[in-house]
């Protein structure tokens, strides 16, 4: 099997070549192999990105609520009181947007995305909010100092947070 090239390498060996390339040269099939390819791995790394800054939504909300604050370690009561403002913001402009809306007219994109928005917080507090470990001081100090890009959340400790739960267990404990 071929080694699989960028799509850059593949247009500068095609450019080598004289003539033109026919649609069902072979080529022509390479060019098209690498173009599909090259959009596919594109579209990943746009995913990524947007599942990362969505993870890091919650980070900025809670360096936000804990930046003047002069605590050094928080409860898990605490972290769930967080989770909690966090959702409650979202659930205050849905509130807004269902009040200013007209009996008979259809619901607004905005407020659909609101709702889908709300319901999938609520069932990732009922899962398991990845949020930072609040209870270790080293992370707290770190989360304070923050300047708000992925790369920087790599000194943060982070645990799965869970509506239902009653202690950290030792096991749900990671490093990012």
């Amino acid at each position: 099997m071929p080694i699989a090239h960028s799509l850059n390498k593949v247009t500068k060996n095609l450019s080598k070549s004289t003539g033109s390339i026919h649609i069902k040269g072979r080529k022509f099939k390479q060019l098209n192999r690498a173009t599909v390819r090259e959009k596919h791995l594109h579209q990943k790394k746009l995913d990524s990105i947007e599942k990362k800054s969505n993870e890091l939504v919650i980070v900025s909300y809670i360096q936000t609520q804990i930046e003047n604050e002069t605590r050094t370690e928080y409860t898990l009561q605490d972290i769930k009181n967080l989770i909690t403002r966090y959702i409650e913001q979202d659930k205050v402009k849905l509130a807004e947007m269902e009040k200013s809306h007209r009996k008979g007219r259809p619901i607004a994109a905005k407020q659909k995305i609101l709702q889908e928005k709300v319901k999938h917080e609520e069932h990732m507090f009922d899962t398991g909010y990845k949020v930072p470990d609040l209870s270790d001081a080293e992370t707290v100090k770190r989360l304070r100092a923050w300047n708000g890009t992925t790369g920087a959340t790599t000194g943060f400790k982070f645990v799965f947070v869970s509506r239902g739960m009653q202690s950290f267990p030792a096991a749900e404990v990671e490093m990012e």
